[in-house]
């Protein structure tokens, strides 16, 4: 009957526990097994239903009661309830992980050039392709390939492959032959104002030569050739290179500023869902004042199956920000040399800084202030289309 109704071994401490005992006999609660543990403690087995009664025995002699071992039916059964919770969370956790990895998560279009990647997804979306679809309800992909490539009349091979929650969509284009640009008759003018060091007439005929002086917008290379009773047209071509003038105002800090890593670095981590992310590791502020961030990703698997989770990764590494001095010739050449990588970036590679010449120079709040003549040779050549012409 106990074993039914459930029992507990408690520990009885107080200076009465023995008037307690007495009470309990006089009020006929259950109680065996009484053994005395040390002065006023006492432990004793007690059947649950009168475990609960104890409560106004105890408030009268002053004496604590402390469970140490339960038995019987009730509390295997909220064992058995504990352990139910426990298998039937970790159940829901694995098929909430199955659905999950049944849905279509990313559409990723690879191989496509003229065809749009809009163009491709809305006919893939016509064939049932789109995020958050259900893996099991796509059709076979050889078919899904016919039915794209059906749709998109500019591709000659169309691919699809399941990549876990991932669909790729290869596309592979038909080659159309490139028509054929018409070119209109047309002169070759100067860009710019410049002294010509070299043209080469490929098609038409130079009407300048070296070592002239030109201006923006004058005729280089002709397109009209022949005679005024059978005039000749053509597209002229060719290589034309001058000397052209440009003025810089140039500003160089005389302290120069740096990062320098300190090698010091923490770690995040963040399991990421779409754009949501959750951190799990590296909590806290970052303790550094200056720093860079390096992230790497990963994907998430379990066994051959990749859920539709990234594993993020943040280094996070201190920087420090170290001031140099330098001299006022080492800040003025690097000055210079900004100023010729953004001629090469604004005029091509091919143009080439001949001389510099430094107009002015003067030094005040911690810079060098420079106004500097560039004479760069380059590419003037400027196509410009005859008019009146048939």
């Amino acid at each position: 009957m106990g074993k039914i109704r459930g029992y507990v071994k408690v520990q009885i401490r107080g200076q009465h526990s023995e008037q307690l005992l007495n009470l309990l006999l006089a009020k006929r609660i259950t109680i065996w097994d009484v053994r005395r543990t040390e002065d006023h403690q006492v432990s004793l087995f007690i059947i649950v239903p009168d475990f609960f009664r104890l409560r106004p025995y105890l408030k009268k002699t002053g004496c604590r009661v402390h469970v140490m071992e339960r038995h019987g039916l009730p509390f295997s059964v909220g064992q058995v309830r504990r352990r139910s919770f426990f298998v039937t969370g970790a159940f829901l956790f694995l098929l909430g992980l199955y659905m999950l990895s049944s849905l279509v998560w990313t559409i990723e279009v690879k191989g496509n050039e003229s065809i749009s990647t809009e163009q491709v997804l809305a006919a893939a979306h016509q064939e049932g392709i789109y995020p958050f679809q259900w893996t099991f309800r796509l059709k076979d992909t050889e078919d899904l390939s016919k039915a794209l490539h059906a749709k998109l009349s500019s591709s000659s091979w169309v691919g699809v492959t399941r990549q876990g929650t991932k669909i790729v969509i290869h596309i592979v284009e038909s080659t159309v032959p490139k028509a054929r640009k018409l070119n209109n008759p047309r002169n070759i003018v100067a860009r710019t104002d410049a002294i010509i060091t070299s043209i080469i007439a490929e098609e038409g005929k130079a009407v300048v030569k070296p070592n002239d002086r030109v201006r923006k917008g004058q005729l280089l290379i002709s397109g009209g050739l022949g005679s005024p009773e059978s005039p000749l047209t053509v597209v002229a071509k060719g290589s034309i290179r001058g000397l052209v003038w440009y003025e810089y105002s140039i500003q160089s800090p005389l302290i120069s500023k740096q990062k320098v890593m300190t090698g010091q670095s923490v770690e995040k981590s963040y399991v990421q869902l779409g754009q949501r992310r959750l951190q799990v590791s590296g909590y806290g502020e970052i303790p550094y004042y200056h720093y860079e961030v390096k992230t790497e990703f990963s994907d998430v698997n379990v066994g051959m199956l990749t859920l539709p989770l990234k594993w993020v990764k943040e280094k996070i590494m201190e920087v420090q920000i170290v001031e140099e001095a330098q001299e006022q010739q080492e800040a003025v050449q690097i000055g210079l040399q900004h100023a010729r990588s953004d001629i090469m970036a604004k005029y091509g590679p091919n143009a080439r800084v001949v001389t510099e010449k430094i107009l002015h120079q003067k030094t005040e709040n911690g810079k060098v202030k420079l106004k500097v003549m560039f004479e760069v040779e380059q590419s003037i050549a400027e196509e410009q289309p005859i008019i009146g012409t048939s």
